[in-house]
């Protein structure tokens, strides 16, 4: 018997609302919040009455009630660091998510999900949360004292797509090793191996190859240099590293049919700028191979950008040799989330209890070095 789910991800100025029967779609929403509405709450916590009935008011107009659903799941922010996979949502996931100092519309996914599946007598769950952080230790590793790599990575989409890579290569995610490129308007390239994502670029933090609107890696001293310019400002540079660098600073647009058409028309720096993001992200997946001694069972490309053929085939041209290269255009956020719920119901997958216990807590330091640590 096919499972009814509801889906959830509440965004900045609308949440993302979906009904799944089985793995089929009913409908998909995005209901939008006026940023008149939002005005009236001095803080994302205090909408979650204002999106509760925003979402109830969506479902109703589709003829679906809360009594319709088997099962809830969603995006739920700022559960910390933890080990990807499902978790229960319970009061405990609430308290600590509500009380975590962040004020993004984010961390009212597990408070409304609970909301809702208390009131119908059914489970809510938490489906590989963003802040999922699984790295090896050796990974964390940088040359910089007191800076260290964590986890922030397209988490969900990534285990997603390679969960139907293994189940087309007739494997279990769990028995194989995958290197996952997630290109959209961020970038992320993970090594997943058995089942947990190892090592990863961090994409709030800047590293990895360049995107659509985000610098990536670049050489530290020149970045340190432009940052004490006269003139310059943390704003300015954080915004280059974040939202005005990659294909926008490059070539003044950040959407890749636009590039598309100007390579089309002949434009030689368009091509170009194109091809080094795709140039990076090859490098970055054959180092992820490296990484895991060369056992990759298979090579995923996700995300918007991986939907147009030329980029695909220009990835695929010189990482195939590695392992069969499989192509997932689009992010399948809300399909995890009602596959996640899924196995869960059917015991295909095992739900954790949320401790609030983090999945990293730092390095124990040499003293100096910890000095050092304290100060960065």
């Amino acid at each position: 018997m096919a499972h009814k789910i509801l889906t959830l991800s509440p965004g900045s100025t609308s949440t993302k609302v979906a009904v799944f029967d089985g793995d089929e779609a009913l409908f998909r929403l995005n209901v939008t919040h006026p940023a008149d509405e939002l005005a009236a709450f001095d803080c994302a916590a205090d909408q979650f009455d204002y999106r509760r009935q925003t979402i109830l008011d969506a479902l109703d107009e589709q003829g679906i009630g809360l009594a319709d659903i088997d099962a809830f799941a969603g995006y739920c922010g700022a559960m910390g660091p933890t080990e990807g996979g499902i978790f229960a949502i319970d009061q405990t996931v609430c308290d600590h998510v509500m009380n975590a100092g962040i004020n993004h519309p984010s961390i009212l996914g597990a408070p409304l999900l609970w909301a809702f599946a208390q009131e119908v007598g059914k489970p809510a769950y938490a489906v590989n949360q963003p802040d999922t952080d699984e790295l090896a230790d050796v990974a964390r590793i940088t040359g910089f004292p007191g800076v260290y790599r964590k986890s922030h990575v397209h988490c969900l989409n990534q285990k997603e797509c390679a969960i139907r890579c293994a189940a087309e290569l007739g494997i279990a995610y769990e028995d194989g090793n995958f290197v996952v490129a997630h290109v959209g308007g961020g970038l992320s390239v993970a090594a997943h191996d058995h089942g947990r994502m190892v090592d990863t670029n961090d994409v709030l933090e800047g590293s990895g190859p360049f995107a659509p609107n985000r610098s990536g890696d670049a050489p530290l001293k020149p970045v340190v240099k432009l940052s004490f310019a006269e003139g310059a400002s943390k704003k300015e540079i954080d915004g280059v590293i974040g939202k005005t660098g990659g294909l926008l600073g490059l070539a003044g647009t950040d959407d890749a049919r636009v590039i598309l058409a100007r390579i089309e028309e002949g434009d030689a720096w368009a091509k170009l700028v194109y091809d080094a993001m795709a140039y990076q992200v090859v490098k970055a997946i054959g180092g992820f191979a490296a990484a895991l001694a060369g056992k990759v069972d298979g090579i995923v490309l996700t995300g918007g950008v991986s939907n147009d053929p030329y980029f695909a085939g220009y990835v695929t041209e010189r990482v195939g040799w590695i392992a069969p290269v499989k192509v997932y255009g689009g992010d399948f956020e809300m399909d995890a989330l009602a596959s996640g719920a899924i196995r869960a119901l059917e015991g295909a997958e095992e739900v954790m209890a949320f401790t609030g216990e983090p999945s990293w807590k730092g390095f124990t330091m040499p003293g100096a070095i910890a000095d050092v640590e304290a100060r960065a």
